[in-house]
């Protein structure tokens, strides 16, 4: 069942170009605030669907649960939905996908494109952990990824309301007692180390890759890497730590006050990192990625940094008025030859 409304959501979401990939903005402090609205001229229509996302002709999601997912008692479940937007510059055909109300994660495998490098990258779009970006920041993603010989592992995780976010009944900003969407991340990544022989990848090849609130999960697999939660099979005696890591805008990392999240605690083991974000990013303040750079560094971690003056948030491989989109494919394609993954 279809239904026709203000495409406002779906600029706030990054299903536009140009537009954000979370359903929040940030003050000078770095805390999580409401996204503004969008600009006058870029409302137009769009469509829900009362339906489970699928992923393109060919491909096939699994769930990452067994029998379900874990520590869902009490909490309302509604169906899931898929919020579609008319975006005429998307790489492939006319729209664009974000799913909500998530409550059975899964994980899509994009199989590389000639010669496999036997690494494999697992991305977690963005949605301010109230929708999954499935579109600009997954598919689109995963494509270039392939493109690469990289085997790429697209995750559709639990929303909303499922890690730190913005909660516009108290207007404040909420850390969840239960990390629902960290905990589909870890799961995610056993998963796909735990399938490396049917894959064809090697299990210590295997990176994270995520975008805004998907950024946000990646700094936490990488620094994470004590289970949260309990143990439902074989697979969770295996290694969540992602042996490399990429974060595009990040967000959530820099908290009031202009201090770095105190659930983040970088060691020496926290994973090779690449960290790429616009200084005039309107929804996640730089200082996400500022922080998390300054802790990097001092904990003697390799990375490597790149900070833009333009190219606002959410810009994935789309056309853009700035350089940081051509640049960007280049700049991290060198860095995974540096590491020794292509």
């Amino acid at each position: 069942m279809m239904r026709r409304t203000s495409s406002l959501l779906a600029c706030v979401l990054g299903l536009w170009s140009g537009s954000g990939g979370s359903v929040a903005a940030s003050n000078p402090q770095g805390e999580s605030v409401p996204a503004r609205e969008a600009k006058a001229g870029q409302e137009e229509e769009h469509a829900w669907a009362q339906r489970t996302w699928q992923p393109p002709v060919g491909l096939e999601q699994t769930p990452i649960w067994p029998d379900g997912s874990p520590d869902m008692e009490g909490v309302a479940q509604a169906s899931e939905r898929v919020e579609i937007a008319r975006t005429p510059d998307a790489l492939e055909a006319q729209t664009s996908e974000a799913a909500w109300n998530v409550t059975v994660p899964t994980m899509t495998v994009f199989p590389p494109q000639g010669k496999s490098t036997g690494a494999a990258m697992i991305v977690f779009p963005g949605g301010g952990f109230k929708a999954v970006v499935l579109t600009k920041q997954g598919t689109e993603i995963c494509d270039w990824i392939a493109a690469r010989g990289i085997t790429c592992i697209l995750s559709k995780y639990r929303v909303p309301k499922s890690n730190h976010h913005w909660d516009s009944d108290c207007r404040c900003a909420v850390t969840p007692k239960v990390p629902r969407a960290l905990q589909d991340a870890q799961r995610t990544i056993k998963l796909v180390r735990a399938s490396a022989g049917k894959l064809g990848i090697r299990p210590d090849k295997i990176g994270v890759m995520g975008f805004s609130a998907g950024g946000y999960l990646v700094v936490q697999t990488s620094n994470i890497v004590e289970p949260v939660y309990e143990p439902v099979d074989a697979t969770d005696r295996i290694s969540s730590r992602p042996d490399f890591a990429v974060a595009f805008y990040p967000g959530h990392l820099c908290r009031s006050g202009g201090r770095l999240d105190p659930g983040i605690r970088v060691t020496r083991r926290t994973p090779p990192t690449f960290l790429l974000q616009a200084w005039d990013d309107p929804v996640d303040a730089i200082c996400n990625s500022t922080l998390y750079a300054r802790a990097l560094d001092e904990a003697g971690v390799p990375a490597e940094v790149h900070l833009f003056a333009k190219g606002g948030h959410a810009f994935g491989l789309r056309r853009s008025q700035h350089p940081v989109v051509a640049a960007w494919p280049a700049l991290l394609q060198n860095w995974l030859v540096e590491i020794g993954v292509l």
